[in-house]
């Protein structure tokens, strides 16, 4: 796998943002533009350049869109940074060509992308540092109980938020499922939601979206491995999903200087 920082250029002023900033606020566009890093062959023979209209079936090459494993498919967050700075972290299965993806809007990124091999082995009972931005949800189904403690009549099959009172108890159902327990105690979960319009006009979606930070203790080590190929939770197209890791004596990839 590969590990990937993209410090975007969001300018110091938000009255006054940086294309970097505008760009942020359209996920669409974001997930577009990583895309762009996993090109066909056909397609970067055919247009060094990146003079072309932009075409899914052009950047998609087994990448996109596919299950996630050790050969294909990757994960993005989008993570704060002291000073009001931006980074955007890609896990990939292939080595991205960040080149190519920026060719025509190198504006948008305040450094040169930083890329390494990232090849984690895990031990049964290892404590880790963690950070995961998801999407908590759950399916209603004959069994749910609404806000009055009764079982749902409508909706049943639609996937809905989960409560907030309920989030940590989602990521501890997800972690096992992973390969992995947390320490509850030492869990912050910050709530809130996004707002995601793909054209100008429309209402939009409106996801759920928390962000977790602690320690965890690897119950599995090979689930746990698969677990951070796949990403925990839904809404991975719009940057949730990816669980990010380091020993707890270290610093977390985004939070790097």
């Amino acid at each position: 796998m590969y590990l990937s920082c993209l410090l975007i250029d969001v300018g110091g002023n938000p009255d006054h943002p940086r294309p970097g900033r505008l760009w942020l606020r359209n996920l669409y566009h974001v997930h577009q533009r990583l895309c762009m890093a996993f090109p066909s062959e056909l397609r970067k023979s055919d247009d060094q350049n990146f003079l072309k209209p932009f075409n899914p079936e052009d950047f998609g090459n087994g990448h996109v869109h596919v299950k996630r494993a050790d050969d294909k498919g990757f994960l993005f967050r989008i993570d704060p940074k002291p000073g009001g700075r931006v980074v955007i972290v890609v896990q990939s299965s292939t080595e991205p060509d960040w080149d190519y993806a920026f060719h025509n809007a190198g504006y948008l990124l305040a450094a040169p992308p930083q890329v390494k091999l990232f090849d984690p082995s895990f031990e049964a009972k290892q404590r880790l540092r963690f950070r995961l931005v998801a999407n908590p949800t759950r399916r209603l189904s004959n069994r749910s109980l609404g806000a009055d403690g009764q079982p749902i009549q409508k909706g049943i099959g639609k996937r809905v938020p989960v409560p907030t009172d309920r989030l940590l108890e989602w990521l501890t159902g997800r972690a096992e499922k992973a390969g992995f327990s947390i320490e509850s105690k030492s869990v912050d979960v910050s709530p809130g939601y996004i707002c995601i319009n793909k054209a100008r006009s429309g209402d939009g979606l409106r996801l759920r979206s928390v962000r977790y930070d602690g320690v965890l203790i690897v119950t599995n080590p090979a689930r746990f491995r698969e677990g951070m190929l796949q990403g925990i939770g839904t809404g991975k197209a719009f940057g949730f999903g990816l669980l990010s890791v380091a020993p707890c004596h270290t610093l977390l990839a985004a939070e790097a200087p």
